[in-house]
């Protein structure tokens, strides 16, 4: 289990920065010039949350993955999702032992701190449905009984977009269990020609050393908890919330589960940057990565090519900070 709120003062906050500085510039070795995916993901850690990396394939979506997993040393499980794979291929399964006379669970490889999903909409809704309870309440159901999964627990899903030939898109359930829903885009030209002299991506995992522990981690997250949000900054995300609900482009906007996740990550945002208080520009910096994929635009507007990013960036601009209300 995550251990409870500690006390944050600026030294612990500038240690907290320090080691999530460390992490970032650590994955960044191989993952070049994605800066802002790799904090997004490393935010995504911190919060507890889960995030989904959507783009075309060979970004490096899956490199991000086992980089982090290499930089804080990671128990990882890894699930190719396939359209024939089964929920039990997740979760695991009870076999008969006839030594015993009774029925031994093996589990699968959800029971990890860090799980890969690597193209999680190549499955069948069916077997994306296995992932539901895992993520939401970080224990696993299999013939009856409940099983714990380790703390913190983390799935970092990768897909290809819904347009590429055999991709199931998610279903709404499944997309607001991910805190956060992020893409990595081409890299640029000075950083391509990077990744074509070293030759080897994979090779340059393999090598990395952990930076920090899971314990390390846990602490951070403590830490996270206890990063100050001021009441008119609460108001502020009532009323972001509350505009995404009364939009004229969305028919269902920002649940309280939302506001919930937006608040949580701007927290780390703060904490990463040395903070012990959260700004509105912590808010907008991550508004779009933890609000945008749980909005549901209306027909007309998908029609018209209207993307929820774009739709997220106009209720930034219609609400105003509240600074000189209590």
């Amino acid at each position: 289990m995550v251990s409870e709120a500690v006390q944050l003062d600026e030294a612990r906050a500038y240690q907290l920065s320090a080691a999530f500085g460390a992490i970032r510039d650590n994955i960044s070795r191989v993952v070049r010039g994605k800066t802002e995916v790799i904090e997004q993901v490393l935010l995504c850690l911190l919060s507890g949350g889960h995030i989904l990396i959507e783009d075309v394939p060979g970004v490096g979506k899956t490199t991000i993955a086992k980089a982090l997993s290499a930089s804080i040393g990671a128990e990882t499980g890894r699930i190719q999702f396939t359209p024939d794979l089964l929920p039990a291929d997740v979760t695991g399964i009870s076999v008969w032992n006839r030594n015993t006379s009774t029925f031994e669970f093996r589990p699968g490889p959800i029971f990890t701190e860090l799980v890969l999903a690597d193209e999680i909409n190549r499955a069948s809704p069916k077997t994306q449905s296995a992932l539901l309870e895992a993520m939401a309440e970080a224990q696993v159901t299999v013939d009856g009984s409940s099983r714990r999964l380790p703390q913190p627990f983390m799935v970092v899903a990768t897909q290809n977009p819904i347009e590429q030939e055999g991709t199931y898109p998610l279903p709404e359930s499944q997309l607001d269990r991910f805190l956060m829903k992020i893409s990595v885009g081409y890299p640029a030209r000075a950083d391509e020609l990077a990744v074509l002299e070293t030759h080897e991506v994979v090779g340059l995992v393999g090598r990395l050393n952990a930076v920090a522990t899971m314990q390390d981690i846990r602490t951070m997250m403590s830490m996270v908890d206890a990063v100050h949000i001021a009441g008119e900054l609460r108001g502020y995300l009532i009323d972001l919330a509350d505009a995404t609900r009364r939009h004229a482009n969305i028919s269902l906007g920002m649940s309280p589960r939302a506001t919930l996740s937006l608040q949580r990550v701007a927290r780390a945002r703060a904490a990463s940057q040395g903070r012990v208080f959260v700004t509105d520009d912590d808010i907008k910096a991550v508004a779009s990565a933890v609000i945008a994929h749980r909005l549901v635009l209306r027909p007309e507007a998908v029609l018209s090519g209207l993307e929820a990013t774009a739709v997220v960036a106009d209720v930034l601009r219609s609400v105003p900070v509240p600074y000189d209300r209590v």
